[in-house]
């Protein structure tokens, strides 16, 4: 399929109708024309696309669709089927992940300082453009990102987001070397993350109110796993909140050891409680949210995990019931994370 010219064929998607409760059906399926690439980029057939929280939002209406019939997913692997005549790196065929981060401005203070994951002007993936939740989806070149190597499309999709958004939260959480690490809910981004600390030489404690996810925790080497609201069995050195769950802040500020820190790795958050300075951000203890990545992130992450024996807990849905994978995701019946399958 070259790229001026109109492909005249159809393809399935998911967009986001009316955002409400997701049992109000949010999610509709519909047609759309597949669409030719502009001049920087990739035109992607769709293989797979992990289901993440942030799609959840949007559906619910957490986060406010920036255009009418918004297809959602940014945890995108799929084949280059055309390319725009500017865009650069890739070939027709190429495997490809496409991730949140779909753009900024480049010139920016924040975008000059390598921080482009604050940049104004940035946009995302399934949020201010078209996402995965189709049969094709497309990608500017620059934040493509190549994937060699022979892990499964199906297990990659989840590091594109999941993988990487954790990552990024360790890195804000500043855990030191073979340091005491508290992991507050336990969905597709921390099953991830346990681990890729764990091969780091952590400690790491999980704090989830899923028994299902505290089985899953334990066996991927825990240290611990209890009730989101219980004590961990040791002061902890950093801790990362992937619950949306505002009351969970103070709980997770007053599990820190003196000088610890508390990151938060969601893009919304239920409000959190009055905090008392002395229980919780006396001694140096430290709270930070965590706003998408950079770029560099992504590689890095990529990079390091590629000779990681990670184990990917997967739920595999077809494309045809994204709005089913998400129902489950809303009512925690996702353990690991979901995928959804193209083609299907």
């Amino acid at each position: 399929m070259s790229a001026d010219r109109q492909s005249g064929v159809e393809t399935q998607a998911w967009v986001v109708g009316t955002p409400g409760p997701i049992a109000s059906s949010p999610l509709r399926r519909v047609r759309r024309e597949v669409p030719a690439p502009g001049p920087r980029e990739l035109l992607v057939e769709v293989s797979v696309c992990g289901v993440c929280r942030t799609d959840l939002h949007l559906a619910e209406g957490d986060l406010a669709p920036k255009a009418p019939q918004r297809v959602p997913g940014h945890e995108v692997v799929g084949r280059v089927v055309a390319l725009g005549p500017q865009a650069q790196g890739f070939t027709i065929g190429d495997r490809v992940g496409a991730a949140w981060l779909a753009g900024t401005c480049g010139a920016c203070r924040y975008c000059r300082a390598d921080r482009e994951n604050l940049c104004p002007g940035s946009r995302y993936l399934g949020w201010d453009l078209d996402g995965g939740y189709a049969g094709h989806v497309l990608v500017d070149a620059e934040y493509a990102y190549p994937l060699p190597g022979e892990r499964p499309d199906v297990e990659v999709a989840p590091l594109l987001c999941a993988g990487i958004i954790g990552y990024r939260a360790l890195l804000r959480a500043e855990l030191p070397p073979g340091g005491r690490l508290g992991i507050y809910g336990f969905g597709a981004s921390a099953h991830l993350t346990a681990q890729f600390a764990l091969a780091r030489g952590a400690t790491v404690h999980v704090l989830t109110r899923s028994a299902e996810a505290r089985r899953l925790a334990r066996e991927l080497g825990a240290a611990s796993a209890g009730d989101a609201y219980a004590a961990p069995p040791e002061p902890l050195d950093a801790a990362i909140l992937f619950a949306p769950v505002g009351d969970l802040v103070p709980v997770a500020l007053a599990a820190l050891d003196r000088g610890g820190t508390l990151a938060v790795a969601g893009i919304h958050l239920s409000d959190v409680p009055e905090l008392n300075y002395a229980r919780h951000l006396f001694q140096e203890r430290t709270l930070r949210s965590v706003t998408a990545n950079t770029r560099a992130d992504g590689r890095r992450y990529l990079a390091e995990v590629a000779g990681m024996p990670l184990k990917v807990e997967v739920n595999r849905y077809p494309m045809s019931r994204a709005d089913r994978a998400l129902a489950d995701l809303a009512a925690d019946r996702v353990t690991g994370v979901a995928v959804l399958m193209g083609g299907e």
